[in-house]
């Protein structure tokens, strides 16, 4: 008998990635600042010896506490920063990164901004024409895509940006927060099942999120960023509960922002 063994294709590959910020600490007298020659630079550790393989198709979940590196991570493996010399990251296929108001110009109309968000996104301008009015009426502003964005509320402000997120056309998707489930209770319905549909099918994910109930749900793996370093990563409902019994032991319940 012949078995059959399926091939994971790892499109992100990072080993011993660090980085380092330096930070410039003033020196003090009591005539003022002291000239910055003689100020001193710190050098900060936002992320070390980080060490994962993810593979086609993964969504990860990635938490941690306020400084961790979860959005330096991001940022690195996007390409918007660099890592330290001697670290590895390799990628394949198309990234794009979402967060909700990406691109978007509160002086531009509705109409302006479908074009300007999506062509942010890697769209052309010819395929954005060809999915405009799928995308208005899936926002459901179809009475006020002429006006300025400024003017509109903060739950058609979501709507119009989810529904132009939705069409990013890449292979990894890196997300701050979660994008399903945005706006008005009826918008939000639609929005899961669009998000499902052209976001985590097929995709390889890996979002920030505060929220453990939305990593438990759309994420396989996750990893936990700590002081810079990863503390753990694995199944989701594993990590978590390391991740909160951790917090719970160290009176430290609440999650923090990004670095």
């Amino acid at each position: 008998m012949t078995v059959k063994m399926e091939f994971q294709e790892t499109v992100v590959e990072i080993k011993n990635l660090n980085k380092s910020y330096k930070r410039v600490n003033s020196l003090k007298h009591k005539s003022g600042l002291i000239p910055s020659v003689f100020n001193r630079k710190k050098k900060v550790k936002a992320l070390n010896d980080i060490n994962i393989s993810i593979n086609k198709g993964d969504t990860y979940g990635i938490i941690g506490r306020n400084g961790s590196g979860k959005t330096t991570l991001l940022n690195i493996i996007m390409g918007s920063i660099r890592a330290d010399k001697d670290s590895y990251i390799e990628t394949k296929g198309k990234i794009i990164r979402l967060a909700l108001g990406l691109g978007m110009d509160p002086n531009l109309s509705g109409r302006d901004n479908i074009y300007v968000n999506g062509s942010v996104l890697g769209l052309s301008f010819r395929k954005i024409g060809s999915l405009y009015d799928e995308i208005v009426e899936f926002a459901g502003l179809q009475n006020f895509i002429e006006s300025p964005v400024k003017f509109y509320s903060s739950g058609m402000k979501q709507r119009l940006m989810f529904s132009i997120a939705m069409y990013a056309p890449a292979n990894i998707f890196l997300l701050d927060e979660f994008f399903g489930g945005t706006g008005d209770s009826a918008f939000k319905k639609k929005s899961e099942i669009m998000f499902k549909k052209r976001i985590l099918e097929g995709k390889t994910i890996l979002v920030v999120s505060h929220s453990m109930a939305i990593i438990t749900k759309y994420c396989n793996k996750c990893i936990w960023l700590h002081n810079g370093s990863i503390k753990l990563i694995g199944e989701t409902n594993t990590v978590i509960d390391a991740y909160r019994n951790f917090n719970k032991t160290n009176n430290q319940d609440k999650i923090g922002g990004n670095i």
